[in-house]
């Protein structure tokens, strides 16, 4: 097997590798197999076409990782999960809640939660409400508008 194939097959590789793995960092790497390769056909020894595997990842790791990730992954689109996702979410009151005490119960897409009110005013049994936010294991509730 040649040189030039070696850097090919490697760089094939790391470009099926980089489907499994994620951050872009194998990608960089095969592009600079794939760099080396194509210079080794030109340049024969193993001097240049490893400068060139150098160089090239060097290159796409400052050129192309960054513009994937900016444009592939952008700021602000995170995934709430658990109790963060609940912030936005409508729910029925399940147990008077009681602004006084700060005690009741909502139940929100099948489970029961400790509720609290935003609200000055008590809210029954069967009110429809939404989650405002979230602190340790207390829904904060507003009536539904």
């Amino acid at each position: 097997m040649h040189e030039w194939q070696v850097w090919l097959v490697a760089s094939l590789l790391l470009f099926v590798a980089e489907m499994l793995a994620p951050g872009f960092w194998l990608l960089s790497v095969a592009v600079g197999c794939l760099v080396a390769g194509v210079v080794s056909l030109v340049v024969p020894g193993a001097v240049v076409p490893a400068l060139s595997f150098a160089a090239g990842t060097l290159l796409s790791l400052v050129g192309i990782r960054p513009f994937l990730l900016r444009y592939l992954h952008p700021r602000g689109t995170e995934i709430r999960t658990n109790v963060d996702a609940l912030a936005g979410r409508v729910g029925i009151v399940s147990e008077r809640i009681d602004p006084g005490t700060g005690k009741g119960r909502v139940l929100v897409e099948g489970e029961d939660w400790r509720a609290a009110s935003l609200m000055d005013a008590a809210l029954e049994p069967g009110t429809r409400v939404m989650v405002v936010r979230v602190e340790g294991a207390t829904l904060y509730v507003d009536k539904e508008t």
